[in-house]
C-alpha cells in the first residue's frame, strides 16, 4: 500500500449495525421499470443499476475508460449523476475505469470490501476518491441500499473484516430486489466462497438472473452454487477472444446440465435488462 493512499484509508468507516439501510430518495418516474445495464467494456465487470425514480448504483467499471461510452449510450446526455458506486474487489479489470467516473459524474457514496493491494490503478482510484471527498464504507452481510420502495439492494457479501485476503474471494456478492424479481451480482467469487455463501444464505440466494462469477470461469458457477441460485437467466461479461477463454467451457457444461440459458457482451454487446418487479426480467441489445 502506497503512502499516498493511508490518509483516504483513514477516512473509510467501518458498517458494523446490523441490517443497515441507506435510503436513496428521489422523485417518482414517470413509468415503474427498473433496468439493469450490463456494460461492454471487454474483459471486465460493469453493472448499472437505474431505479424507476432515476437512482443509480454502478458496479464495477471495467478495465479503462471504455466505461465512459457505455454510459453514454444508456443515459441522456446531461446526466451526471451516480448516487452509489461499489468496487466489488480491487482487480484492474472491475476498478480500472472507476477513477473516470469519477473525474466526470457527480458519485454520492463508494463502497468496498477491505482487501487491497499494491498496484497504481488502485492507488489513482483512492486518490480521486479522497480529492473528491466522496463518503466511502466498507460493506457488510445484511447492509441494504433502498433506491426506492420497490427497488432494494441487499449486501450477502463479505459478512466479515477481509483484510489480507485473495482479491477475488473478497468480491463484494450482492442481491438486487425489485418486486417479486431479483437479480444477483457476484463478482469474481470463487467455488469456495460460493459454498460458503450456499451453507451460510442459502435461502437468500434464489434469484431470477445470476451475475456468473469471474466472467464465466471454471473455477466459479459452481453446480451447488447454480442449483442454490436456480436462475432463469446468466449474465457473462467478458471480452471478445479473451485469453483466459472466458466462458469456460466447463462451467458452460454445468448450466447446459440444469438447463440455464445465458448471453453474453461477446455476442450481445451492451445489454439492457428490465423489469416492473412483475413481469419476468426482459433483455436486448443495446448496441
Amino acid at each position: 500500500m502506497s503512502q499516498h493512499c493511508k490518509p483516504f484509508l483513514s477516512m473509510l468507516l467501518m458498517i458494523t449495525a446490523f441490517g443497515m439501510s441507506c435510503y436513496l430518495n428521489a422523485p417518482k418516474a414517470k413509468d415503474a421499470i427498473v433496468h439493469v445495464y450490463m456494460l461492454d467494456i471487454g474483459q471486465g465487470d460493469s453493472f448499472l443499476i437505474e431505479a424507476a425514480n432515476g437512482k443509480k448504483i454502478l458496479i464495477d467499471g471495467g478495465r479503462d475508460s471504455t466505461v465512459l461510452s457505455e454510459l453514454t449510450k444508456v443515459l441522456p446526455a446531461g446526466d451526471k449523476s451516480i448516487d452509489v458506486m461499489i468496487a466489488t474487489h480491487p482487480d484492474a479489470d472491475h476498478i480500472g475505469g472507476l477513477q473516470t467516473v469519477l473525474e466526470r459524474y457527480h458519485v454520492g457514496l463508494f463502497l468496498t470490501s477491505q482487501v487491497t493491494t499494491d498496484t497504481k490503478t488502485f492507488t489513482d482510484l483512492y486518490t480521486e476518491l479522497y480529492k473528491e471527498h466522496i463518503p466511502s464504507y466498507y460493506v457488510r452481510h445484511d447492509m441494504v441500499l433502498t433506491l426506492d420502495a420497490n427497488t432494494t439492494f441487499t449486501i450477502l457479501f463479505p459478512d466479515r473484516d477481509t483484510s489480507g485476503w485473495k482479491t477475488n474471494e473478497a468480491s463484494v456478492v450482492g442481491k438486487l430486489q425489485v418486486g417479486n424479481r431479483s437479480m444477483l451480482f457476484t463478482g469474481d467469487s470463487p467455488s469456495s466462497i460460493e459454498h460458503f455463501l450456499v451453507q451460510a444464505y442459502h435461502g437468500q440466494l434464489a434469484s431470477d438472473v445470476l451475475k456468473l462469477g469471474h466472467h464465466g470461469s471454471k473455477y466459479s458457477s459452481s453446480a451447488e452454487y447454480l442449483e442454490a441460485v436456480s436462475p432463469e437467466l446468466g449474465l457473462v461479461s467478458a471480452g471478445i477472444d479473451n485469453s483466459y477463454h472466458h466462458p469456460n467451457v466447463e462451467m458452460l457444461d454445468r448450466m447446459k446440465a440444469l438447463a440455464i440459458p445465458w448471453i453474453s457482451t461477446q455476442d450481445k454487446g451492451t445489454v439492457d435488462l428490465s423489469t416492473d418487479g412483475i413481469a419476468e426480467w426482459s433483455w436486448k441489445s443495446v448496441d
